[in-house]
C-alpha cells in the first residue's frame, strides 16, 4: 500500500561486538557438533605440531662426519612425521566439511528468521525502505555470514591453537631464541588492532553501498516497459553508473586498506625469522643453543608466523561478515506490528457497519494527512471515495484495514472500536482488489483459490465467469492449470487484474474494498466487471476509490475528499446538483 515516501534505513547503531554474540548464538544450536569439530581442529593442530619437533629429531640424529648417521632413526622421525601431517590434513578436511554443513543449517535458520520477521513487520517498514535492500539483506548479507562461517571461524580458531602451541614448543625448546618474538609478537599486534578500528567501518559502508544499488537496480527492472517508453535509458545507465561508482569506490577503499595487513604482517613475521637467524648463528657459535634446537626453533617460528599472516587476512573477510550481520540484526531488532490490545476481541461474523468518528492522521509526525474525517457505511452500502490524487484516499483505506493506526479519533466495525479488535480477523473481514495487481508463480486454479482455504474447482469456476475471465482461462492449453510465471510476465495487465477480481468474489466476506479495481480493463470488460460486481456486491459494504466518476454513479454514498478533508458528500445527483467540488471534477472528465 502506499505510503510515505521515505527511504531512509531503520535500525540500531552499528554493534559489532552485539552481532558476533548474536552470531555465535546460533551456532549454539548445534554446540555439540561445533565442540566436535573444534576438538578435531585441535588436534589436526596437535599433528601439525608435532611434524617439526619430528623434522628436529630427525636433524639431531644426524652428526658431522662420513657414516655417522643413524638412518633407522631418521626414518622413523621420517614416517612419524608424515603420519602426523597425514592425519592433520585428514582431520582438517573433516572440520571442513563439517563446519561447511553447520554454516548451511545456520544460513538457512537466519533466512527464515528473517523472512519470518518481514511477515511480522508493519506496512510502514515496507513503505520506507526499498525492495532491493531488503532483499539484499535477505541474499547477499546472510551469504557473506554462511561463507565466514564455513571457512574463516574454523581457520581462525585453529591458527590461534597454532600460534599459542607453536609459542610453548619455541619456550621449550629454547628461551633464549624467545627474546625475538618478544619484539615481533607485540608489533603484529598492534598494527592489527590499529588497522581493525580503520578498516571496520569501510566493510560497514560497503555492504550498505551495496543494499543502496541492489535496491536501484529493483526498481529499475519493475519500471523497465517505463523506461523504454520514455527512451530514459540513456540516463538510467549514467544513475546506476554513478552508483556503481559509489559501490565499487566502497568496495575498494575496504579492501585496498584491508589487503595492506596481510603483506605487513608477512614482512613482520619475515623480519623476525631474518633476526631469529642471525641471533641463533651468534648463539650457536658461543654453544649456547645447538643445531637441533635451532632448527626446530625456525620450523616451529615458520608454524607461528604462517597462521599469523593468514589471521590477517582472513580478518578484513570478518570485518565484511560482521558488517553484513549488523545489516541483518538491525532487520531483526526491527519493531514488529504492535501487539493486539489484552483481550482485544475476534471480529465473527460482521454486518459490515463502519463508522469514522473525528479521525486524524498522518505518516510522520506533525504532517497531518487527514483531518477531522468522519464517515459512516451502513450494511450493504456502497461507499465511494474520490478526489484528486493525494487527497488521502488510499490512507482511509490503509485507516480501515489497520495497516496504520489512528492519530486521534477512532473507527468502529458493528459498534467496535477496530483496535479493540485482533488485526487478523479485522483484515480478513474484508476482500481487497488494488490498482497495484498481484499475482504469484502458480496455478490460476491456486491464484483464485488464494484466499479461501479448501477452495473448490466449481467455486473457483464461477467467481471466474463472474468476473468474465472464465472463458479466456478455457482458452489456456491446460485451462485452470495453467502455471501463472512470477509476478504474472506470461499473462497480460488487464488479466492479472480480473484475476483479481476473481479471487476476491469468491473471498467470503461481508466488506469489500475497490482500490481503482476496474483501471487495467477495457470499458467494455469494465461494464461487464461492474455489473457482475453490483450482484456479488448485494448484502456486503463495499469502499470504492475511483478516478473515473462514470464508474461509481450507483454508489449509495460518495465521499469526496481534497487536501485530507471530506469536503462533500451524498449521492451522485445529490452532488451533481450542489453543483460544488464534485461537480467540478465530473464536468473535467467530460470535457
Amino acid at each position: 500500500m502506499p505510503g510515505p515516501n521515505d527511504r531512509g534505513g531503520q535500525g540500531r547503531p552499528r554493534d559489532t561486538r552485539g552481532a558476533l554474540l548474536r552470531i555465535l548464538n546460533y551456532l549454539a544450536e548445534y554446540k555439540w557438533i561445533v565442540l566436535l569439530l573444534l576438538l578435531c581442529a585441535f588436534a589436526s593442530n596437535i599433528g601439525n605440531l608435532l611434524g617439526p619437533s619430528f623434522a628436529g629429531e630427525a636433524i639431531g640424529v644426524i652428526e658431522a662426519g662420513a657414516g655417522r648417521v643413524d638412518f633407522g632413526r631418521v626414518f622413523f622421525y621420517a614416517k612419524c612425521m608424515l603420519a602426523a601431517y597425514l592425519g592433520s590434513n585428514l582431520l582438517s578436511f573433516l572440520v571442513s566439511q563439517g563446519m561447511m554443513r553447520v554454516s548451511r543449517h545456520v544460513a538457512q535458520r537466519m533466512r527464515k528468521d528473517v523472512f519470518d520477521k518481514l511477515m511480522a513487520l508493519p506496512v510502514k517498514y515496507f513503505d520506507r525502505n526499498q525492495a532491493g535492500d531488503i532483499i539484499s539483506r535477505v541474499s547477499y548479507d546472510v551469504d557473506v555470514v554462511s561463507t565466514s562461517l564455513s571457512t574463516d571461524v574454523v581457520q581462525i580458531l585453529t591458527s590461534v591453537v597454532t600460534v599459542a602451541g607453536s609459542f610453548v614448543m619455541m619456550c621449550v625448546t629454547s628461551l633464549p631464541l624467545v627474546t625475538v618474538m618478544l619484539i615481533t609478537i607485540p608489533v603484529s599486534i598492534l598494527y592489527t588492532r590499529f588497522m581493525g578500528k580503520k578498516t571496520r567501518p569501510l566493510y560497514s559502508k560497503r555492504s550498505k553501498a551495496y543494499g543502496e544499488m541492489n535496491g536501484f537496480v529493483e526498481e529499475m527492472f519493475s519500471g523497465q516497459k517505463t523506461i523504454l517508453a520514455y527512451a530514459h535509458e540513456d540516463g538510467v545507465c549514467d544513475e546506476f553508473s554513478a552508483i556503481n561508482h559509489k559501490a565499487a569506490d566502497a568496495y575498494r577503499d575496504a579492501d585496498s586498506l584491508g589487503m595492506t595487513m596481510g603483506p605487513t604482517i608477512g614482512l613482520i613475521s619475515n623480519l623476525g625469522l631474518a633476526l631469529i637467524g642471525l641471533l641463533g648463528a651468534v648463539f650457536y657459535l658461543w654453544n649456547i643453543v645447538n643445531l637441533k634446537q635451532i632448527s626446530k626453533f625456525v620450523l616451529y617460528s615458520r608454524k607461528f608466523s604462517g597462521p599469523i599472516n593468514e589471521i590477517a587476512n582472513i580478518i578484513n573477510e570478518i570485518y565484511s561478515a560482521l558488517a553484513a550481520a549488523e545489516r541483518v540484526f538491525q532487520l531483526l531488532d526491527q519493531p514488529e506490528e504492535a501487539a493486539d490490545l489484552y483481550g482485544a476481541e475476534e471480529l465473527k461474523d460482521p454486518a459490515g457497519a463502519v463508522e469514522a468518528d473525528h479521525v486524524s492522521f498522518g505518516y510522520l509526525p506533525g504532517k497531518t494527512i487527514l483531518h477531522d474525517l468522519s464517515l459512516t457505511a451502513e450494511p450493504g452500502q456502497t461507499v465511494a471515495i474520490v478526489g484528486q490524487t493525494g487527497a488521502g484516499k488510499t490512507t482511509v483505506i490503509n485507516l480501515l484495514m489497520r495497516f496504520y493506526d489512528v492519530d486521534s479519533g477512532e473507527i468502529r466495525v458493528d459498534g467496535k472500536e477496530i483496535r479493540g479488535l485482533t488485526r487478523k480477523s479485522l483484515r480478513r473481514a474484508y476482500a481487497m482488489v488494488l490498482q497495484d495487481t498481484w499475482v504469484f508463480r502458480g496455478t490460476i486454479f491456486e491464484n483464485i483459490a488464494y484466499g479461501k482455504e479448501n477452495a473448490t474447482m466449481d467455486e473457483v469456476v464461477a467467481a471466474a465467469k463472474a468476473a468474465r475471465i472464465h472463458s479466456y482461462i478455457m482458452r489456456l492449453p491446460e485451462g485452470y492449470h495453467t502455471v501463472v510465471s512470477e509476478d504474472g510476465g506470461n499473462i497480460s495487465k488487464g488479466q492479472k487484474q480480473l484475476l483479481t477480481i476473481a479471487r476476491a468474489m469468491l473471498y467470503d466476506t461481508r466488506m469489500l474494498i475497490l482500490d481503482e479495481a476496474t483501471s487495467n480493463v477495457d470499458t467494455h470488460t469494465e461494464q461487464q466487471v461492474q455489473r457482475a460486481m453490483r450482484e456479488l456486491m448485494k448484502g456486503k459494504t463495499c469502499f470504492v476509490i475511483a478516478h473515473r466518476l462514470s464508474t461509481i454513479q450507483n454508489a449509495d454514498k460518495i465521499l469526496v475528499m481534497n487536501h485530507g478533508d471530506v469536503v462533500e458528500q451524498g449521492t451522485h445527483d445529490e452532488l451533481m446538483a450542489a453543483k460544488g467540488f464534485y461537480y467540478q471534477i465530473y464536468a473535467s472528465q467530460f470535457e
